[in-house]
């Protein structure tokens, strides 16, 4: 639930940018790079959050970990989520700390045994002694929406499909509060790349005006344009999910 996909798909939240008993707020994320790392892609590179290290796993199998589930819901409904999917809270997907994205999780609830299935697809919570934060439809399933957290067991279900996301997606190369900059070079872009846009959106009470090129339905090309941008000067490009709708 703390956005990241691409270089620096975290800072999604303050450029792209409870319900529940989650603690979703401000954090100061760095991804950390280096010549072992540079060929992974963004959500599978080390990164601290407020000074604590993750680094994700390269493998599931076999994961299994007891502690604290909390939820989120509504204030992050539809919001981009830390692989560029677009979060539906009325869908089975979870966020963890560091299993790898597509990894498919049983998770118990040890009060009263239900179960259920998830995807992750985001990455927190980034709270003290929780270990998973679940999408309110599996909270529901779980019944742990009400009391918004709840002891739970996870664990990794064989044949998860890792790094499956859906696009089709965008690379985002910057974010300007002059929309004349913006336009100009979206313009630029174009002409190289066949297609860009500007998105208008508020972040903190200033108005951004985001660029964007192209529109591509696997993320392995948008990858390949990201990295174009980070070799040309650009290291704060990102990828970002287009709605389909």
């Amino acid at each position: 639930m703390h956005n990241f996909c691409g270089k620096i798909i975290l800072l999604c939240l303050f450029l792209a940018g409870v319900s529940a008993c989650t603690a979703k707020g401000d954090y100061q994320v760095q991804v950390h790079d280096s010549a072992a790392t540079r060929s992974l892609k963004g959500h599978q590179k080390p990164y601290s959050v407020n000074g604590q290290l993750y680094q994700p796993l390269r493998d599931q199998h076999g994961y299994a970990e007891e502690g604290m589930a909390s939820w989120y819901g509504p204030d992050f409904h539809g919001k981009t989520t830390s692989c560029g999917e677009i979060y539906d809270m009325n869908a089975m997907t979870s966020a963890h700390k560091i299993l790898p994205m597509g990894t498919k999780l049983r998770v118990t609830n040890l009060r009263n045994n239900r179960t259920v299935e998830v995807r992750i697809n985001d990455r927190g919570p980034f709270v003290k002694s929780r270990i998973i934060d679940l999408s309110y439809a599996a909270a529901k399933e779980l019944d742990i929406v009400a009391s918004g957290t709840a002891p739970v067991r996870i664990e990794s279900i064989p044949g998860s499909d890792l790094e499956i996301i859906l696009g089709p997606f965008t690379v985002q190369v910057g974010a300007f509060t002059n929309p004349d900059n913006a336009y100009r070079f979206a313009s630029q872009l174009e002409k190289r790349y066949g297609s860009s846009s500007v998105q208008r959106g508020w972040v903190n009470g200033t108005l951004y005006h985001r660029v964007r090129v192209g529109s591509y339905s696997q993320f392995d090309d948008a990858e390949s344009v990201r990295i174009e941008f980070e070799k040309n000067g650009t290291p704060a490009a990102f990828i970002v999910a287009l709605d389909k709708n």
